[in-house]
């Protein structure tokens, strides 16, 4: 037996690209659970959520990061400084581009801006190939590889079907440090669970939100405790910050039907991860303008 089958790889992985490529939604494919929310509005991703996938050759550890965009806000770009501080910090970058779209002069800057990131091997990854024709495929291949002269592998993949997944792990595997793993066994995340019910609690608000509103949704959680007299039963109190008025009213809806239904998709998707049913009470608050305040976005922990 080889030193590298015998001691295994591991060490870190992240995927890159304009938002809204699938990154999140490929990160919970390969870990086979969610550990990151998804939604069809960009900078959906705030911070940086670590997946972890454990193969017979060793670990891989999934950096899951926001998309990287022309910021507007310090909020913004807060999250490519999150982004080019993770990049600096992998083993490998992994370059994502949709089948369904032309690559672009967005994908073409990022592709370049790799450059900056030496010691990172870099994969180009071409998603949602459930989504697009054999031709389209083929298509985007052909750009993507173009894009740089030293991607390390090109794979065109599925996170909805599966397809073609256990190739890029067994490729990104190869791509890692001859080591011991990172975590132990059985961890798929090191998102606290406070962390990941105020995400669930995020994506169950950004439903059905349109415009800029997404951007000026942040969720607190200001208490999770285990009701005194039920031992099947956590309480949950948390907060929805947004940055006005109007859209405080866009969120309770008419009547507070709009908020109980963001209750009720988050609830389905709490009771699971904490394992007991749950009593959830939602408060909106509006914090004017947190996007653009350091004060306010650090209360909020960005």
């Amino acid at each position: 037996m080889t030193e590298t089958q015998s001691e295994g790889r591991s060490g870190f992985v992240t995927f890159v690209g304009r938002p809204n490529v699938g990154k999140s939604t490929l990160t919970n494919a390969l870990v086979g659970e969610k550990v990151a929310i998804t939604s069809d509005k960009p900078q959906t991703t705030r911070r940086a959520i670590r997946g972890i996938l454990n193969r017979p050759g060793g670990q891989l550890v999934i950096v899951d990061t926001p998309g990287l965009h022309k910021p507007r806000t310090l909020l913004g770009q807060r999250l490519n400084d999150l982004v080019e501080q993770v990049l600096g910090d992998v083993d490998v970058i992994a370059f994502c581009a949709p089948a369904t779209e032309k690559v672009g002069p967005g994908d073409r800057r990022i592709a370049e801006s790799l450059d900056g990131y030496g010691r990172a091997k870099k994969v180009a990854i071409v998603t949602k190939t459930d989504a697009a024709t054999s031709d389209q495929i083929m298509e985007r291949l052909i750009e993507v590889n173009a894009l740089r002269e030293d991607w390390a592998a090109v794979i065109p993949l599925s996170s909805l079907t599966g397809d073609q997944l256990e190739v890029l792990s067994d490729e990104l595997l190869q791509l890692m440090p001859v080591g011991p793993a990172l975590y132990e066994e059985g961890v798929v995340t090191d998102e606290s669970t406070e962390d990941r019910v105020a995400e669930i609690i995020r994506e169950a608000a950004l439903e059905g939100v349109r415009d800029e509103l997404p951007h000026s949704i942040a969720v607190t959680i200001d208490e999770i405790n285990a009701r005194e007299d039920r031992d099947d039963l956590t309480d949950i109190h948390a907060s929805i910050v947004v940055e006005r008025d109007s859209q405080k009213a866009i969120i309770i809806g008419r009547g507070g039907s709009r908020l109980r239904d963001v209750g009720a998709r988050a609830r389905a998707q709490i009771e699971p991860l904490i394992g007991t049913k749950v009593f959830l009470k939602l408060h909106v608050r509006v914090a004017k303008e947190w996007q653009r305040d350091p004060k306010q976005l650090g209360r909020l922990g960005f």
